[in-house]
């Protein structure tokens, strides 16, 4: 029998208003804060929440909360049994399975297979290896950035750059090629494009690896796809893979290094701190991750009745988990509204949290940690060369961030 969310409930609280709809854009106020609608919802960690289908779900919004349902194997990252909390255009109520290859939508033993062979590829050790190889590519992109001076879109001449570069290094994808994917990327992560464009765009994606790892297998290089063809991968697993880790490793880093500018440009005492100290940047990286959270949010659906915060969720209901608010819980953060690279920002949700965690977010650390103060020491009199409320936002997508971001500096 249907559960009634009204009735009395032995743990749930229950409640006879309408639950409310999850806030559709990201910015509503300050661009580096979760939306007012967002954060008057995280009175309580956990509550309901009424989905785009009508579907009545819940919202996570406690750090406590959102970390327990990411660990916990009884929710499902399968997104045929997910609700979408936002209506996005022309998407079927009930979500298809995930691609070959997509790992983000698998459960075990499936995801366990995938992450295995992927997990030694991606460890602490082998992506502080790449550490040089980062500061070369962030030295050649400043290099560039400063003969055209004095002003720069830092997007398109910094921030997309440096992960596209070395994620199609690591990957063994030309760079020369990045015309006949990034544009595909951009409209995978776009909550306003329709169900046509975005399966366009992943056939491309998807066409663009079948042939890759077919030329890999014939002539393997020293890059990650060669190496994955030894495994027992077949070619669609691989170009299902790839493709992912293309996508992920190009727009999640990217949109960090653009909105993490920006949001240290308008903090100057932040700034200066760093510019101080350069040692704080491995700490500054996590504080920005934290305070910025620009991958959100995260579905769950739950296969049994589970207990979380004294709420039972029913099986076969939604969980949304909001990143961003989970990242501003003053439980687990004090002032988590103020931006503090003095903070030791240790177990925020940017990444993710339990089996599902970001693999490739050691190699996000390395750039990350190397782009801020090279961009800062090479530019000191940096700025913004438009008025802050004149910086378009990616208020719609999967991951927030800065569409350009207009810079200028002085000459010496």
């Amino acid at each position: 029998m249907p559960h009634d969310p009204t009735a009395t409930d032995p743990v749930a609280t229950t409640t006879a208003e309408e639950p409310p709809t999850l806030p559709a854009d990201r910015h509503t106020g300050c661009p580096f804060d979760p939306p007012a609608e967002l954060s008057a919802l995280s009175d309580r960690p956990l509550r309901r929440l009424r989905y785009a289908d009508g579907h009545l779900g819940w919202l996570a919004t406690g750090h406590a909360a959102a970390r327990a349902i990411l660990a916990d194997p009884r929710f499902s990252s399968r997104y045929e049994l997910m609700h979408l909390p936002l209506p996005m255009p022309g998407m079927p109520q009930e979500l298809p399975p995930a691609m070959v290859g997509d790992i983000i939508g698998l459960d075990a033993p499936e995801h366990t297979r995938y992450r295995r062979l992927l997990t030694g590829k991606f460890t602490v050790r082998r992506m502080r290896q790449l550490t040089e190889r980062v500061e070369r590519l962030t030295t050649e992109c400043l290099d560039a950035m400063e003969q055209a001076g004095p002003t720069a879109d830092l997007v398109q001449a910094f921030a997309q750059p440096v992960p596209a570069l070395m994620i199609c290094e690591l990957l063994g994808v030309p760079y020369a090629d990045r015309e006949r994917f990034q544009s595909e990327v951009a409209t995978l992560f776009d909550q306003t494009a329709d169900a046509q464009a975005k399966g366009e765009a992943h056939t491309a994606l998807l066409q663009y690896f079948d042939e890759l790892v077919l030329a890999k297998r014939a002539e393997p290089t020293d890059d990650l796809l060669s190496d994955l063809t030894t495994s027992d991968l077949t070619d669609e697993e691989l170009a299902g893979i790839g493709g992912l880790l293309l996508a992920a490793g190009l727009d999640t880093t990217a949109n960090m290094l653009g909105l993490g500018t920006f949001a240290l440009l308008s903090n100057p005492d932040q700034l200066q701190a760093l510019r101080a100290a350069p040692g704080l940047a491995e700490q500054t990286v996590e504080e920005l991750l934290r305070y910025l959270s620009v991958a959100d949010p995260i579905p769950r659906a739950a296969l049994e009745d589970v207990e979380v915060e004294g709420q039972l969720v029913r099986a076969g209901e939604t969980v949304t988990v909001s990143v961003q608010a989970a990242n501003r819980d003053p439980r687990r953060f004090p002032e988590p509204d103020r931006l503090d690279i003095h903070r030791r920002a240790t177990g925020h949700l940017a990444f993710g949290h339990g089996a599902h965690q970001c693999l490739g977010q050691q190699l996000a650390r390395v750039e990350l940690t190397v782009a801020f103060p090279a961009l800062f020491a090479r530019f000191p009199t940096l700025r913004l060369a438009v008025p802050p409320q004149e910086v378009p936002l990616r208020v719609r997508s999967n991951i927030y961030g800065v569409i350009s971001l207009p810079v200028t500096w002085d000459e010496e």
